[in-house]
């Protein structure tokens, strides 16, 4: 039952290299095998280039099992302790979503209220106060967006996605690059504007009949 799990793990790591969210060795993914090992992708290996051999594995306290895991494997654990639901996790750089946390320091979350499609997708996009790469904070940081938030932009550091499998993790990333990049472009033509109250009382309905999934 593993295989088909490590197949979708390195599936997306080309994915996301080839979509641009994931230069050289930057970033991370991993997934939740039946047995209850983490299986996480290497530290220093160019996301176009993991295989099978070179994944890494932990047991969900931390402890190492086999392999080099990524120095940012906090935030993987953090989220696999607390939802069980989690089952896949992608930590990307994604170039749009990381410019708007550092143009825009101020904001907590990005400004989608426009975009109807977000909001039934995914919800409210909040942005995690920044942590040091590779520190324990990048773990507790994320604690008080979860488990309500799926997809999650980290100030100056990229964005987070965990799902109930790779497809979701991994598509979360790429909506919340597209999205950031709609967005830029609206503040170049003058700046997004909001739906009303009662749109988004109604798209905000509608999300919450369908669920938390990012779809």
């Amino acid at each position: 039952m593993s295989d088909p799990l490590l197949h979708d793990l390195l599936d997306a790591c080309r994915r996301l290299h080839a979509g641009g969210l994931l230069a050289a060795s930057d970033g991370n993914l991993s997934v939740r095998l039946p047995d209850g090992r983490i299986a996480m992708t290497p530290s220093g290996v160019p996301k176009a280039k993991v295989h099978l051999e070179d994944l890494a594995y932990l047991t969900p306290d931390g402890t190492l099992l086999s392999g080099r895991p990524s120095s940012e494997r906090a935030m993987h654990l953090a989220i696999y302790r607390a939802v069980p639901e989690a089952k896949a996790i992608v930590h990307a750089h994604p170039p749009t979503a990381i410019a708007w946390s550092l143009a825009r320091p101020e904001l907590k979350e990005l400004p989608s209220d426009g975009l109807p499609e977000v909001i039934l997708a995914a919800g409210r996009i909040p942005i995690v106060p920044m942590a040091i790469p590779g520190t324990e904070a990048l773990g507790t940081n994320l604690q008080p967006f979860l488990p309500e938030h799926r997809l999650m932009i980290l100030a100056r550091h990229g964005g987070l996605c965990w799902g109930e499998h790779m497809d979701e993790a991994a598509g979360g990333i790429e909506r919340l690059e597209q999205v950031a990049t709609i967005l830029w472009k609206a503040e170049a033509l003058g700046g997004a504007k909001s739906l009303s109250t009662e749109e988004l009382q109604e798209l905000r309905a509608l999300r919450a009949k369908i669920g938390p999934k990012i779809i």
